[in-house]
């Protein structure tokens, strides 16, 4: 998944993504989306109905000012967040592009639809660990895969 992605991005290529905005760590406001090793120093503060689960909602926390450990996601985590509804297929977005933090974190530049009044005028970014923790699906043009994957996956 994270090859197809990143292959695609680095031709020039965006991807549609589906994605669960549902988490702690995802501030539209704040332009970020992350998995904070303690989410619990994320503070949610009022509602938001206008979007999905609160996902809009105001969210305190020094983890959106300075770049903070994530957890490591793995496989079964994903597996077990899916099976349990804990990720769910909320909201569909864009990844535009790739950009490193001060400290060589890996983020997506994420295209959302919910307008241009946040931090990054309707983008944000996505870390690396959210992506692989929280996708639900993507697709991709057929021209941004490898010549490897479309014979993998039979695509002429």
């Amino acid at each position: 998944m994270e090859q197809i992605i990143n292959d695609a991005v680095t031709k020039g290529y965006s991807v549609a993504w589906g994605s669960d905005v549902s988490e702690k760590g995802f501030s539209f406001t704040n332009g970020l989306a992350i998995v904070p090793e303690d989410e619990a120093t994320i503070a949610v503060v009022g509602k938001d109905n206008k979007h999905f689960n609160d996902a809009g909602a105001d969210k305190i926390s020094n983890a959106f000012d300075e770049p903070v450990k994530e957890k490591e996601i793995t496989q079964e985590m994903r597996q077990t967040a899916f099976d349990n509804y804990e990720t769910q297929d909320d909201h569909g977005m864009h990844i535009t592009g790739i950009v490193k933090d001060q400290k060589g974190t890996k983020y997506y530049i994420i295209k959302n639809s919910w307008g241009k009044d946040n931090y990054l005028s309707g983008y944000f970014y996505a870390s690396e660990a959210y992506v692989k923790y929280k996708t639900i699906d993507f697709m991709v043009h057929k021209d941004a895969l490898t010549p490897e994957m479309k014979k993998k996956l039979n695509i002429k």
